[in-house]
């Protein structure tokens, strides 16, 4: 089985991919392997809506969106960090992930996933939040930890001493795994849920 961890920082190995390696290191340890996605620095188209992804359920644009979308139809798991800004996730990660989920956010149904986010002293909540949202209205199951997932810094020396974030990203690992594993062993006994045909309500007067 493999998780993939989506690094939403511009920076590569900043704090954000310090608190994913912590998370890692727990997976590693139940043997799950794991894939690493870096969102980069390159500039971050936002949706256009221009309906193309509707028959090709691919982004238009080609930007990561695409192969971040391909890594995570292969995950049996996702998780997304990214850093604090203004008190939300950064604005290219969230500008991505519009899109990835909006083309194929049908393809992660039912693969479990976490957000966890990184800052130097407030805003985390907010955060935490928006990611979260990516996965309920895909149906994934939500992974929970022992506290909201969040590692406290301004560098990666500092999250390294940030005890109780770094416990919160290990115990986040191994419910991770504790999960994967456990819908591993149901698949042969127990089928997923059938969807209903998408019904829209639009209160338009």
């Amino acid at each position: 089985m493999n998780v993939l961890l989506i690094n939403g920082s511009p920076k590569p190995k900043g704090c954000t991919y310090t608190a994913l390696c912590e998370v890692e290191k727990a997976l590693h340890e139940r043997h799950i392997d794991t894939t690493h996605f870096h969102i980069g620095r390159k500039a971050v188209h936002g949706c256009i809506d221009c309906g193309k992804c509707d028959t090709t359920r691919r982004c238009a644009f080609r930007d990561n969106a695409n192969p971040c979308a391909d890594l995570m139809r292969q995950a049996d798991g996702v998780i997304i960090g990214s850093p604090v800004y203004y008190a939300s996730a950064n604005g290219a990660l969230c500008a991505m992930l519009d899109r990835v989920f909006y083309s194929a956010g049908a393809d992660f149904r039912h693969k479990p996933a976490a957000a966890i986010v990184s800052c130097r002293r407030g805003g985390a909540g907010s955060a935490f939040d928006r990611l979260n949202k990516y996965f309920t209205i895909s149906e994934m199951p939500i992974v929970s930890s022992q506290y909201w997932n969040a590692v406290h810094g301004k560098t990666p020396e500092e999250v390294l001493q940030d005890g109780e974030g770094l416990q919160i990203m290990r115990t986040l690992g191994k419910n991770m795994a504790w999960m994967l594993e456990n819908l591993n062993h149901g698949k042969s006994v127990i089928t997923l849920p059938e969807s209903e045909e998408r019904i829209v309500t639009s209160f338009v007067r």
